[in-house]
């Protein structure tokens, strides 16, 4: 099978590669040099490569820069996957499109399931959630949308490699929010799922994450704990209480059920825990 990775030198777009490589597929990695989805080309590059399936990997992530910056976002995350999805249409070819848990507004009670309603509160969700529906109006069936949240893995920024380097600092104090609930998902595992995703093609939305629902301060306290520090160098505080305050809006409740996965008869991700517990090996 003959698979185009958009977003390839992303935190998850390599390790995405690097999984689809060893399982043995013909694998085009596009890094934004290769296929920027803010040009208008990316239809006739998808044309012009003739791939059985696109996972889409690249997109505007900077949550905060998008709430001042919202016409990049928009051409990236809703006109470029248009564009990525019309050239598709034209290849024949499945889409695998990653989008995330900001198109929910984090106000229910309990896990979000794909069928619940959505209401982005931020810039970056909001174009998310149209880049969402681009694909699906363009594509129907034949794309196939994974909402996932809290990403981490070895490559890029990510909160396991912002706490590892300030405990470094036995002088360094932290706080994180109590008040934000998610389940932190990582990119090893990520890319086995999009994987599974790109050979079945399932179609429709699903939420695909690592398993265990903690805030963000119960998180830090693990990778504290995972790189031998007491987890106790952490203390919570609540998201009113962040100095400066974050200029995007986050989702209260960011915790996605995996149902429609569990309905398809796949087993469950593992608990977060331990591939945590693999990349803090690594980097450490």
């Amino acid at each position: 099978m003959k698979i185009v990775v958009t977003g390839a030198a992303g935190q998850l777009g390599r390790d995405v590669v690097d999984h689809l490589v060893e399982t043995g597929d013909e694998v085009v990695a596009l890094d934004r040099s290769g296929l920027d989805l803010a040009r208008d080309d990316a239809r006739s590059a998808i044309v012009d490569l003739a791939p059985d399936v696109v996972v889409n990997c690249a997109a505007y992530t900077a949550v905060d820069a998008a709430e001042s910056d919202e016409s990049t976002a928009a051409t990236v995350n809703d006109i470029g996957v248009r564009r990525l999805a019309e050239g598709c249409v034209d290849a024949a070819a499945h889409l695998v499109h990653v989008s995330t848990d900001y198109v929910f507004d984090g106000t229910l009670d309990r896990p979000y399931v794909e069928s619940d309603a959505t209401n982005p509160q931020s810039i970056y969700g909001a174009t998310k959630l149209a880049g969402e529906r681009a694909a699906a109006e363009v594509l129907g069936g034949a794309v196939s949308i994974v909402r996932t949240s809290w990403v981490c893995g070895e490559h890029g920024n990510n909160v396991v490699k912002l706490v590892l380097r300030l405990a470094a600092n036995p002088e360094q104090s932290l706080a994180f929010v109590d008040d934000q609930v998610g389940h932190p998902t990582f990119t090893a595992d990520l890319a086995i799922s999009l994987a599974r995703v790109a050979i079945e093609r399932p179609g429709g939305v699903l939420h695909l994450t690592n398993q265990r629902a903690v805030s963000w301060y119960r998180f830090v306290r693990e990778i504290l704990a995972a790189a031998g520090h007491s987890p106790d160098r952490v203390r919570p505080i609540t998201t009113a209480e962040l100095d400066p305050p974050r200029p995007a809006p986050r989702p209260a409740n960011s915790v996605l059920d995996n149902a429609r996965a569990r309905d398809l008869g796949w087993q469950p991700t593992r608990d977060f825990a331990e591939p945590l517990a693999d990349l803090v090996a690594k980097l450490t």
